[in-house]
């Protein structure tokens, strides 16, 4: 599995954990072990035009995920994936530091579990969640606090 990220926030974050959250939800659900992923941490300027460009929103945004290639989940013995074993292009996630410290402050808790969270939240939009329709959010909702309860009880061992 093949992560890159880069850190153009100007924020201090631990991307070793960003990274290590990202690939263990990517495990857990499957994903093709030579699929590649990027993730980029940027600043409230730069989030805020992305999302007014992609999405149409006004404002910064805390994650944004742009899937690349749908080829890259491994559905379980039998079923080849459609990458053909070759390196899938899963996609981008872009997470904004600022914003996720100001959920957090909300939310009361750690800006780095909130940027957790949103890592875990880009990677099953890249697969394909949405949360668009309740039936959907929920099912995306309790995937997200499944893998990221799996991956913080792998961290405390």
């Amino acid at each position: 599995m093949s992560i890159e990220i880069a850190n153009e926030s100007g924020a201090e974050v631990d991307t070793d954990a960003v990274l290590a959250v990202a690939r263990y939800a990517l495990d857990e659900m499957g994903v093709n072990p030579l699929a590649e992923l990027s993730v980029l941490l940027v600043d409230i300027d730069y989030m805020t035009e992305l999302n007014h460009r992609w999405m149409g929103g006004d404002g910064p945004t805390d994650v944004l995920a742009f899937p690349m290639d749908e080829g890259s989940v491994d559905h379980g013995p039998g079923e080849a994936s459609a990458s053909g074993g070759e390196p899938a292009l899963l996609g981008d996630i872009v997470l904004c530091p600022e914003v996720a410290a100001k959920q957090a402050a909300t939310a009361g808790h750690a800006a780095a579990d909130e940027l957790h969270l949103l890592t875990v939240h880009g990677v099953l939009h890249l697969l394909g969640y949405d949360h668009a329709e309740p039936e959907e959010e929920r099912e995306m909702f309790e995937l997200q606090a499944r893998l990221l309860a799996g991956w913080r009880s792998t961290r405390s061992r």
